[in-house]
This record gives C-alpha cells, structure tokens and sequence, in this order.
C-alpha cells in the first residue's frame, strides 16, 4: 500500500483510538504506543513525536487531563492521563460518527453500477 494514503487515513481515527484507550483507565504515553501496536495487529506504530502532540491537543481542549505520579524506589515519575466526562461525550459522538463512516464507505466501495 502506498505510505502516503495509509497515514492519511490513520490520522483520521488517532484521537478517536487515544480516546477510547483512556476510557478503560489512565494510561502514561508508553503504555499508549504498546496498547495501539498490540491491539492493531501492528497497523499503528505510533512514535512519541505523534503521540504526545495528540494528547497535549486532547488535554487543550479538555477531554483528558493530566497528573505526574510519584516516584517509587528507583522508579522515574510518569505522566498519566485520563479522559475527562467531556472526553466520554466526544469519544460517544466519535464512535457514532465512525460507524456511520465506515457504513457509507463500504457501501460505496462494494457498489457495483448495473448498465
């Protein structure tokens, strides 16, 4: 597949996917590239340099939020994020408007014109 088209089209649904990774619990930026990877089959390997600036734009428009945990022992401090109630909205919306997406998509992509 040609590079160009398959990151145009996974640009698309990152903030949807982030979100809906911290809904199921506060995650840290790497614990986010390793659930992406491992739960798509390797179709997203993302790089911190694409992660962290789509979770600074989630915590812009207040649907994560932020907090640095405490370090233990020789354990470093990491920064964690959660969705916020307003994240939870926007992640219902997303949802609903990606399932109609897909729906009109594969419909125009299996239909064949009878002349």
């Amino acid at each position: 597949m040609n590079p160009k088209y398959e990151q145009q089209m996974k640009k698309g649904v990152l903030e949807m996917l982030v979100l809906k990774l911290l809904s199921e619990k506060e995650k840290y930026g790497y614990q986010l590239i390793s659930e992406l990877k491992e739960k798509s089959g390797e179709m997203f390997l993302l790089k911190e340099g694409t992660l962290y600036p789509i979770l600074y734009r989630l915590e812009d428009e207040e649907l994560v939020i932020s907090r640095w945990s405490e370090p233990k022992g020789k354990e470093v401090s990491r920064k964690y994020y959660a969705v916020t109630k307003k994240g939870r909205e926007i992640l219902t919306q997303l949802s609903g408007l990606w399932t109609e997406f897909s729906v009109k998509v594969s419909g125009i992509m299996s239909y064949e014109e009878s002349v």
